[in-house]
């Protein structure tokens, strides 16, 4: 039987609760096998982040250490250039032939997909698991509109019933959390406690990242 492999990206700079609780609900609430997280090399529609890749991923290892399920997948890291979905869809089909891909996005990111690199490819590689806020409206581009209507699937039993094309929205905890608001705060001398994994905190404080230089009170 294929397992289902839930797909995560994201530049994790820092990787904080925002990011690791509602991803936690999506493998639980969807029955998915695993969920990969793959911190991302050179971001292609924002700037590059602050840490580097070697420190990225010592951060996301001490923030799911303990976490079943939760698996770093470092392609977009050692892949070279921009790194796009649509290739890192493709690379997991190569190494997982038999499972079926979930893609999981925050609604900000399900509702921009149009700016992405051959967006359209993502329902033929994937399904599309949509973090939804809780009682937020469901908005959606033109663009998206017609795929919504015909891909959008209403029950998490229905992914194991297609190889890809449906679009699940899963309501979870937002939390908000920002990661240009922790580094702001590292900056300042502020701990972020409770916002981010204690041994993350530790990490950035031990490094002097994002200004911390080890004064954090």
């Amino acid at each position: 039987m294929a397992r289902l492999i839930g797909v995560l990206g994201g530049t994790f700079d820092p990787v904080h609760y925002g990011h690791l609780r509602p991803a936690l609900e999506v493998m639980q609430r969807c029955g998915l096998d695993e969920l990969r997280l793959l911190p991302c090399g050179v971001p292609a529609h924002r700037a590059p982040p602050l840490a580097s890749a070697a420190q990225r991923l010592a951060m996301l290892q001490r923030a799911i250490a303990g976490q079943p399920g939760f698996i770093i997948d470092t392609r977009e890291l050692e892949r070279p250039g921009p790194s796009y979905m649509v290739p890192t869809l493709l690379s997991l089909h190569q190494s997982y032939p038999d499972d079926t891909l979930c893609l999981v996005l925050g609604e900000d990111a399900y509702h921009g997909l149009p700016s992405w690199h051959q967006w359209q490819r993502l329902f033929e590689l994937s399904h599309l698991l949509v973090m939804q806020r809780p009682g937020s409206p469901l908005q959606h581009s033109t663009e998206l509109a017609g795929r919504e209507r015909r891909h959008r699937i209403a029950d998490a039993g229905a992914l194991r019933q297609m190889p890809a094309g449906g679009v699940l929205h899963c309501a979870v905890t937002q939390l908000g959390i920002s990661a240009s608001t922790i580094r702001h705060m590292f900056e300042q001398g502020e701990r972020p406690r409770y916002l981010m994994p204690d041994p993350v905190i530790e990490y950035i404080t031990s490094q002097g990242l994002y200004g911390s230089h080890g004064r954090v009170v």
